[in-house]
C-alpha cells in the first residue's frame, strides 16, 4: 500500500441508517480523558530525554515501514469487505465526529483484541477473534475505543510501546537501561490511556451494560455455550471499587507483569464511578468541552490523577525520570554504533 492511500484521512460519511444516539458534534477528547491518563502522559513527557528517544526511534524506523509491519498479514476493512465491520465503524466514527476517516484492518489473529497504530498517518488493526468472539454492538464498542486512542493522540507512543517491548523480548542492543526505563513509564502511561478510551467508548456506544458484557467476555472469553451472568460480573467489579488499596496493589503488580492493559475487572470498576459521577450523563446530554477550547493545566491534573491512585502514578514517573536521567547517554550511543 503506497503512503497516500494508507494515509487517507477524508471525513467519515453520514451512514445511511438512522442512529438514535446523540451525535457528540465537535467533542474534544478531553472531554473523556481520565485524569490519571493525562497527569502521567504529561508526567511522561516531561522526562528527560524521552522526546529524544521517541525521535531517534521514530528516524530508526520510519513511517512506511511500521505501517507495514503492521498491516502486511491483514485485510483492508471497506464496504466490500467485511461491509457489516466497515458499517459498525463508521456509525462509531459519525457519533464521536471523528475528524477523519482512519484505515481499518482486519487480522486473521485468534486473540481477541484491537489496536490503534501509526505515527503521522494512524490505522486501527481488529483481530478476527474479536470478531468471533463479541456482538456486533459490543464489536463497535471496541471500534469506538480505538477511534478514541487516535483523537486523544495515543498513537505514537502505543506504538512505540509495541516496538520497544518486541525489541526487548529480542534482546535487540540499542534497548539498554534508558529505553527500559522509558518502556515501563509507556506502559504505565498505557494503562490509564485505556481507562479514557473506554469512556470514549461508552459514548459512542451510550449504553453501559453493551460495553461492560463486553468487558465480560474479553476478560472470560465465554462461548455461546457457555452461561455468564454480567450482574455477577459487576459485583464482582465493585469489590474492586469497595477497596481504594487493593486498587493501588492490582497497578502496583501490573508494573511487575509488565502489561498495557489494565484488569478488565477494574476498567468495569473505574466506567461505574464516572457513571455514578454524573460525568457520561452531562456529556450525553450536551455538556462536554469542544475542540478548541482550553484543557485543564497539568497541576490540575496531578491532582486528580493523586486523588485517583493516591499518588502511584506520579512516584513511579518521578522514579522513572531518575533512571533515564542517569542512563540517558548510554541509551543514545547505541543509536550510533
Amino acid at each position: 500500500m503506497d503512503d497516500d492511500k494508507g494515509g487517507s484521512q477524508e471525513k467519515p460519511e453520514t451512514p445511511g441508517d438512522e442512529s438514535s444516539k446523540r451525535i457528540l458534534l465537535d467533542i474534544a477528547p478531553s472531554a473523556w480523558e481520565h485524569p490519571a491518563d493525562k497527569a502521567a502522559l504529561q508526567a511522561l513527557r516531561r522526562i528527560p530525554i524521552f522526546d529524544e528517544v521517541l525521535k531517534k526511534m521514530f528516524g530508526f524506523f520510519g513511517e512506511k515501514p511500521v505501517r507495514l509491519a503492521f498491516q502486511a498479514d491483514a485485510v483492508s476493512v471497506s464496504n466490500k469487505q467485511f461491509p457489516e465491520v466497515y458499517r459498525l465503524y463508521k456509525e462509531a466514527l459519525r457519533t464521536l465526529d471523528a475528524p477523519h476517516e482512519y484505515p481499518l484492518f482486519m487480522s486473521q489473529t485468534p486473540m481477541v483484541n484491537a489496536g490503534a497504530y501509526g505515527m503521522n498517518k494512524p490505522f486501527i488493526i481488529l483481530n478476527s477473534g474479536t470478531r468471533l468472539l463479541l456482538t456486533d454492538e459490543e464489536l463497535q464498542y471496541v471500534i469506538a475505543h480505538e477511534i478514541a486512542h487516535i483523537m486523544s493522540d495515543h498513537v505514537l507512543y502505543k506504538t512505540m510501546t509495541v516496538l520497544l517491548i518486541n525489541l526487548a523480548n529480542m534482546g535487540f542492543p540499542i534497548v539498554g537501561v534508558a529505553a527500559r526505563a522509558v518502556l515501563v513509564g509507556l506502559l504505565e502511561w498505557s494503562r490509564k490511556s485505556e481507562l479514557s478510551c473506554d469512556r470514549a467508548g461508552l459514548l459512542a456506544m451510550q449504553d453501559p451494560e453493551v460495553v461492560m458484557s463486553a468487558m465480560l467476555k474479553m476478560a472470560g472469553g465465554p462461548t455461546s455455550q457457555d452461561r455468564t451472568d454480567l450482574n455477577e460480573f459487576i459485583v464482582q467489579a465493585d469489590e474492586y471499587r469497595e477497596s481504594g488499596d487493593v486498587a493501588d496493589q492490582v497497578f502496583k503488580v501490573l508494573n511487575v507483569l509488565g502489561r498495557t492493559h489494565p484488569f478488565h475487572v477494574l476498567r468495569v470498576a473505574e466506567l461505574r464511578d464516572w457513571i455514578e459521577s454524573g460525568d457520561y450523563d452531562r456529556i450525553v446530554s450536551g455538556e462536554y468541552a469542544r475542540r478548541g477550547e482550553p484543557d485543564s493545566v497539568y497541576e490540575e491534573d496531578l491532582r486528580a490523577a493523586a486523588t485517583a491512585y493516591a499518588d502511584e502514578a506520579r512516584d513511579l514517573l518521578d522514579s522513572i525520570t531518575g533512571a533515564a536521567m542517569q542512563a540517558g547517554s548510554d541509551f543514545l550511543s547505541g543509536f550510533r554504533k
